[in-house]
């Protein structure tokens, strides 16, 4: 079976050019991360997405049906279009890549910093500002704390891992030694 990722491209491609002809990326946005909880949901999935009595037809009005107002006619359409494909459950992963899409459309990008000890705003300001320069992107920053780093961090924009820790660093030179 295909990975959900490369069974959702496609699908999130067209929904995000729909939209971005449309001027409707932030509405599309929203009502796919509302699909993206309901396909989500355990309940809903053992009770209508895996049950293989139903019609790829009837998962879909019933993913409608719970997602209710809060999705205009357009994306009902396209859940229904998701379900005779027999692809609903990916409906989550079309959410994600969509995102993605509008992310680098309007040049911003999420980057996640793993660092050994809390980092003061001014440390924050300085890496987000160095990063928007060489990325060229609007950066939103989110921080963790791992003591296990020993010392420096980690950065992760997208697909792009630095990893500027002392633990990395070591592993790294026991590599080389042990070459």
């Amino acid at each position: 079976m295909a990975e959900a990722s490369t069974i959702a491209r496609p699908y999130a491609k067209a929904a995000f050019e729909y939209a971005l002809a449309k001027g409707a990326l932030d509405d599309w946005s929203g009502m796919l991360a509302l699909v993206a909880q309901v396909v989500s949901d355990d309940e809903l999935r053992s009770r209508v997405l895996d049950n293989p009595k139903l019609s790829s037809a009837q998962k879909a009005d019933v993913v409608v049906d719970v997602c209710g107002e809060a999705v205009n006619d357009d994306l009902k359409n396209f859940i229904r279009l998701v379900g005779q494909k027999g692809r609903l459950t990916a409906l989550d992963v079309i959410a994600e890549q969509f995102e993605a899409l509008k992310a680098q459309q309007e040049k911003r990008m999420e980057v996640e910093i793993l660092s050994a000890f809390a980092l003061s705003e001014a440390q924050e300001q300085s890496l987000a500002s160095a990063l928007a320069k060489r990325l060229d992107r609007e950066i939103s920053i989110t921080t963790q704390v791992d003591p296990s780093l020993l010392g420096g961090v980690i950065l992760r924009a997208g697909d792009t891992v630095i990893d500027g820790s002392v633990r990395g660093r070591l592993s790294r030179l026991q590599d080389v030694l042990s070459a």
